[in-house]
């Protein structure tokens, strides 16, 4: 098998694998060719990759000789015309909600498969981008919060005087919120938590948190541990619980999200307008429409004294550690797909193969993706 590694566009500074992963995949008899300066803005040298075991190409000699190519994220527009429909693409490239290009690529006959779309089962757990991702999202989100917050995270006895802790509100307890959750306890903050699924009351217990309840959640086993859309009745209360916390915390980090739709929102104007002077937004659902109504996303905005921080690729503000663990869980993706001597093997009995395809010969074959396209 020929892999081919491609240089990430715009703002993104991860890379899909560091030279230690290509050096695994070359002890496994797998060809790499990697685009040159693929690495840079995550701190690796061409020669790094070389000594890895992979050839340094050109873009366009990727395209004309690989057989599966692969990057973090979606195609360039102009690019997608470039596959073969022999070839396989790897990459994250939100297929709930890039329909457009699901369907570009379904037209094409062209294989795919997207990161983010892997099955959440325990066997998936060593390949699953999205809770990797999420755990540096959460972490970071937490400290540009304390960086911006006028004042302190945990609470000081001095001469001066008791410092009361900060009051931190974590909205939705997936990985991201989680790791929000253990980053601001180091801290020394009070955290609250709010989440629909009642299964993480536990973990956010465990992990020095405050679980805000609100009875009535509808909960879906077969939704792979996301949230899923909640009853009206549900949504009022759940906001007068919120807008209760949210008006008396200092920090409020957003990560509510659900696969395929806008972000639910969950912190309206007026409750900003309530919140103190000097209180910080971090939201990291920015990108689908933002938990908070004044969210813009890749912007931060500063309202009556409040800063709302819309960012949702803080993994690109971490680019080696995020790129090592982004590489590992492809690693494992791709050992799914390799054959003997190196050869590409795609087994569609494997359910993880499976699920994480979502186009082959014309056929759509993740079934969530499937659903989303039919029903819109």
């Amino acid at each position: 098998m020929i892999l081919g590694l491609l240089k990430e566009h715009g703002t993104e500074t991860r890379v899909a694998l560091l030279p230690d992963i290509v050096q695994n995949l070359t002890d496994l008899k797998v060809e790499v060719l990697v685009e040159q300066e693929a690495g840079e803005k995550a701190f690796v040298t061409d020669a790094a990759y070389e000594e890895a075991g992979a050839k340094i190409v050109t873009r366009n000699e990727i395209f004309e000789k690989s057989e599966v190519v692969l990057q973090i994220q979606l195609p360039l527009t102009n690019e997608v015309d470039k596959l073969k429909g022999s070839q396989v693409w790897i990459s994250a490239f939100n297929p709930l909600w890039e329909t457009d290009l699901v369907k570009t690529f379904q037209e094409k006959g062209l294989t795919t498969f997207s990161l983010d779309s892997i099955p959440r089962t325990t066997r998936a757990q060593a390949m699953d981008i999205l809770s990797s991702m999420a755990t540096v999202s959460g972490y970071k989100a937490t400290l540009e919060a304390a960086l911006k917050l006028p004042t302190f995270f945990p609470m000081f006895m001095t001469a001066a005087g008791t410092i009361r802790p900060a009051n931190v509100l974590i909205l939705g307890a997936g990985v991201a919120g989680l790791q929000a959750v253990a980053t601001a306890r180091k801290l020394g903050a009070q955290v609250f938590v709010f989440d629909v699924r009642s299964a993480v009351k536990e973990e956010v217990k465990s992990l020095g948190g405050k679980f805000v309840e609100v009875e009535g959640a509808t909960e879906d086993k077969d939704a792979g541990g996301y949230a899923v859309e909640q009853t009206e009745e549900y949504k009022n209360k759940q906001q007068e619980a919120i807008n209760a916390q949210a008006i008396k915390s200092d920090v409020i980090i957003c990560t509510a999200q659900i696969p395929g739709r806008k972000a639910p929102l969950l912190i309206p104007k007026s409750t900003v307008e309530k919140m103190k002077p000097g209180s910080v937004i971090v939201d990291l659902a920015a990108s689908t429409g933002g938990n908070c109504e004044l969210t813009k996303n890749d912007e931060t905005v500063h309202f009556q004294g409040k800063t709302i921080i819309g960012q949702s690729n803080y993994t690109s503000l971490m680019p080696i550690d995020a790129s090592r663990m982004f590489g590992k869980n492809v690693l494992n993706f791709l050992k799914l797909i390799i054959g003997e001597e190196g050869a590409l093997n795609l087994n569609f009995e494997d359910d993880i193969v499976k699920g994480t395809c979502i186009t082959h010969q014309g056929e759509l074959y993740n079934e969530r993706v499937k659903s989303t396209i039919e029903n819109k």
